[in-house]
């Protein structure tokens, strides 16, 4: 253990850089994941048949796959060469966008109907009743789902490391690989991980329940 010592402020670092690529990721892919599944609700059914194959296409596939299809395929098919950062926040977006569509999508269900035919007799456009009437009362019924994915995506973050991008997991097994301790080095990334999660789950925890008293 003594050899990995030296080593752990270079695998702490991982951390901004993890928590940066979560960020990132989850942003875009909840700002996503909205107009998809708006699109399914939507009258368009041009629209909802393509937000439906968008879904199913990205929750029927590996999210690896994605991740490495992204990062190999589209630079042989184009003149774009993408970083391995870049490629990891498209992937994960796009992919978690998918999932967070059903969440949000369920959401809006759940939301009285009486809501949207209040909004209809007053001639609120529906995208500013979505905006301003439906989506925030959505968000309450769904935040416990949307904690979970925030939490599965941190944990699946370490997938980005097998395309290079220097997060804890690859700074692990990096110090592993110079030090042939794998268990050090690899148990280090553990806890982190473990740490991060509990976190997220007592900030989400507390965030319901302010909720529920302002309800």
């Amino acid at each position: 253990m003594e050899e990995i010592i030296p080593s752990i402020p270079f695998i702490l670092e991982g951390i901004l850089i993890t928590l940066k690529f979560v960020l990132l990721s989850g942003v875009i892919g909840f700002i996503l994941g909205i107009g998809v599944a708006l699109a399914k609700l939507g009258k368009s059914k041009a629209l909802g048949k393509i937000a439906g194959a968008y879904t199913a296409f990205f929750r029927g596939t590996p999210l690896i796959l994605q991740l490495v299809y992204i990062y190999y395929v589209i630079p042989q098919v184009t003149p774009w060469n993408i970083e391995p950062f870049v490629a990891g926040v498209i992937a994960f977006s796009l992919n978690s966008a998918a999932y967070i569509s059903e969440i949000i999508r369920a959401g809006i269900q759940s939301v009285d109907k009486g809501q949207f035919e209040a909004a209809k007799a007053l001639n609120i456009p529906y995208f500013k009743a979505m905006r301003k009437i439906i989506l925030p009362q959505a968000i309450k019924h769904i935040l416990p789902a949307l904690m979970n994915e925030g939490i599965m995506l941190l944990k699946e973050s370490a997938v980005i490391s097998v395309i290079g991008v220097s997060d804890i997991m690859r700074r692990g097994q990096i110090v592993a690989a110079d030090t042939y301790n794998y268990i050090g080095a690899l148990t280090i990334p553990l806890i982190l991980y473990f740490l991060m999660v509990r976190m997220l789950e007592m900030y989400g925890s507390r965030v319901e329940r302010r909720l529920s008293y302002s309800d």
